[in-house]
């Protein structure tokens, strides 16, 4: 079945296959489709003989300053993220934090948990701002994490977190989620290794895309 899937896949755009992208984002709420990215951070995992390190010189992270108009105080919504009025105000002009980043993902793929929403909020401010979407390729964690390790009732990030025991120094704050979520994904890769030796990107969305034959 894991060979069928990989022919569905294509060959798609370049794809680095020695440092990937692991991010997670912030936002003025929880409509990927309406509301607005207030922040992102993202962090680079590079592979030796196909042996994931973190890597924490090699990251971003921007928090975009948004309009005027929008700086509203969402006393619920400024709790959660920590980024206040005045934060936002004084970010980044967005334009120029989305180029810096796609120039330094390059051609990288990108990984989130539950990363529909993550990629949409992304997507949508490069088409607003930029008038193009990233082309690289996208890997969402909950389900590779799930076809790994079926034993595990687990859906939410905290779930997975406290089942491999892994801290996170503040949730909800995008730097402190992609550490954690980055280190999510080396304490599934043994797992993931046993399933495919060397396993290129490629190989890991066809093995997540199984999911979906995985008793609910």
């Amino acid at each position: 079945m894991l060979h069928t899937i990989k022919r569905w896949l294509g060959t798609g755009p370049a794809i680095d296959q020695q440092r990937w992208v692991v991010l997670d984002v912030e936002s003025s709420g929880l409509d990927p489709h309406h509301d607005r990215l207030l922040a992102l951070a993202a962090i680079a995992v590079h592979f030796d003989s196909w042996v994931p390190r973190i890597h924490l010189g090699d990251s971003f992270e921007v928090v975009l300053r948004q309009p005027l108009s929008a700086l509203a105080p969402d006393k619920g919504n400024i709790l959660l993220h920590g980024i206040g009025v005045g934060a936002q105000h004084g970010g980044a002009e967005p334009a120029l934090a989305l180029q810096a980043f796609r120039a330094w993902v390059g051609d990288s793929p990108l990984l989130a948990f539950h990363a529909a929403f993550d990629r949409t909020m992304i997507e949508r401010a490069c088409r607003t701002t930029l008038g193009k979407r990233l082309p690289n390729p996208w890997l969402d964690l909950e389900p590779l994490a799930a076809v790994l390790f079926p034993e595990v009732r687990a859906r939410a990030l905290d779930e997975w977190l406290a089942h491999f025991g892994i801290e996170c120094a503040q949730r909800h704050q995008a730097a402190a989620d992609t550490l954690a979520t980055a280190e999510l994904m080396l304490k599934l890769w043994p797992a993931l290794r046993r399933e495919a030796p060397q396993p290129r990107f490629q190989d890991v969305v066809a093995l997540a895309r199984l999911r979906r034959w995985l008793p609910q």
